[in-house]
């Protein structure tokens, strides 16, 4: 029996490419879309979540949103990879910065993602699981980012499921153990991968920086992270 459409995409398997773009929000992915893919087409538009497919450099690429969150990110890279017959997904991303040392603007290449969430717990593990990104996806992009000249980072990040933490020290208690930044989605991106048996990477730019109240808008979070975009291109076709 089909797994698709699913409650969540009305796409067929065909209308995805086996590497799909992933940014948080629907119009970044839409820019995305209309910005850098040649002939893309909308596949998926199930609750605002648009999905597209087009060529990059004569490559097929797709490009969806993921919403915000673990559990909305562990639906959606679910479904691509096990109804959709992904097989890699890049997560294009915003992130705060919580070390002096990444400055706004910077790109993080997420090569793990440590996590408050319990998402985990799902797997009945007699331990605790430390979900990272795929070597080749990692090694690609960093490859990817020095042809580009961009400003970059490898390392921890955190997947936190709060935004207003209550604990007001967070920051700093990660910080210590060399955690980069804090975003909201890629542990349950990597775990998916991993339990799959597929590829994740979660590719960031710094919007925010929590120590020293530095932000940038929504607005240019949409359309202005395009370093992060094309090394995420420019990785895609290369698989």
């Amino acid at each position: 029996m089909a797994n698709y459409p699913t409650p969540h995409n009305s796409a067929s398997p065909a209308d995805f490419a086996k590497t799909v773009l992933m940014p948080g929000d629907p119009l970044r992915a839409k820019f995305i879309a209309e910005t850098f893919l040649t002939d893309a087409k909308l596949v998926n538009n199930v609750r605002g979540i648009g999905g597209y497919t087009g060529t990059y450099k004569g490559e097929r690429v797709s490009v969806m949103a993921s919403g915000m969150g673990v559990p909305s990110m562990g639906i959606y890279s679910y479904e691509l990879y096990n109804f959709y017959d992904v097989e890699n997904i890049i997560r294009i991303g915003s992130a705060g910065s919580i070390r002096m040392d990444v400055r706004v603007r910077d790109v993080v290449l997420g090569m793990g993602a440590c996590t408050n969430s319990n998402y985990a717990s799902q797997y009945n593990l007699p331990g605790t699981f430390a979900p990272t990104a795929s070597y080749k996806l990692l090694t690609a992009a960093a490859a990817q980012a020095e042809k580009l000249g961009a400003r970059y980072h490898v390392g921890n990040v955190l997947t936190s499921d709060t935004f207003y933490c209550d604990d007001a020290e967070a920051s700093v208690k990660w910080a210590k153990m060399g955690v980069m930044a804090v975003e909201m989605e890629s542990a349950a991106l990597y775990m998916n991968a991993a339990r799959a048996g597929k590829n994740a990477l979660a590719i960031f730019t710094i919007s925010d920086h929590i120590l020293t109240g530095e932000a940038t808008t929504a607005e240019e979070r949409q359309t202005t992270f395009t370093t992060m975009m094309e090394i995420a291109l420019e990785t895609a076709v290369t698989l």
